[in-house]
C-alpha cells in the first residue's frame, strides 16, 4: 500500500505498468494496470489531488502516511461481502494467488509466474501455486514437440 502517485502516473496519464519494491524481499516487481483499473485510478487521483511524492491511498489516520495492510484487508473483506462471497474463502492473499494460478494454467509458464510474483526460486513458485506431479504431467502432455 506504499504505492506513490509517481509510480502510476506519467505525463498526466495512468501508466500501463507500474513497479513496486516488495517489502519482504526488497525486490522490484512489475505489474500491469488494466484499462478499468487505470480509469478508476484516474478518477480517484483527480478527486484526491496530490503530487507524485504522495501516496495513492493515504492513511485514514495520517494523511501523510499510506493505507496499512490491515486497512487494505478490511476493504477487500467489504468488497467480497458486497458481492455475496465468503470472506473466509476470499482475501488479499487468495486473490493474488488466483491471478498467478490462472496465468500458470493458461500458459504453463512457471518462469513468467515466478517473475510476476517476485519469487527468487522456482521452487517457491511451485510450492506457492500448489503445482504437483499431475499438473506437471498435464502441462507436458500439452507440449507438442
Amino acid at each position: 500500500m506504499k504505492l506513490k502517485i509517481g509510480n502510476v502516473v506519467s505525463g498526466g496519464s495512468i501508466r500501463n505498468r507500474a513497479t513496486v519494491v516488495q517489502q519482504k524481499t526488497r525486490r522490484p516487481v512489475q505489474f500491469e494496470l488494466m484499462a478499468d483499473c487505470r480509469k478508476s485510478l484516474l478518477a480517484w487521483l483527480e478527486r484526491r489531488g496530490g503530487s507524485v511524492d504522495d501516496f495513492v491511498f493515504p492513511s485514514r489516520v495520517n494523511r501523510a502516511g499510506h493505507h496499512s495492510t490491515r486497512q487494505y484487508a478490511r476493504l477487500v473483506d467489504e468488497w467480497v461481502s458486497a458481492v455475496g462471497l465468503n470472506t473466509r474463502e476470499f482475501g488479499t492473499h487468495s486473490l493474488r494467488r488466483t491471478k498467478a494460478s490462472l496465468i500458470c494454467k493458461a500458459t504453463g509458464n512457471l518462469r513468467a509466474v515466478q517473475i510476476l510474483l517476485g519469487h527468487r526460486k522456482i521452487e517457491n513458485t511451485i510450492r506457492y501455486l500448489g503445482v504437483d506431479i499431475d499438473d506437471a504431467l498435464t502441462l507436458a502432455e500439452r507440449a507438442e514437440i
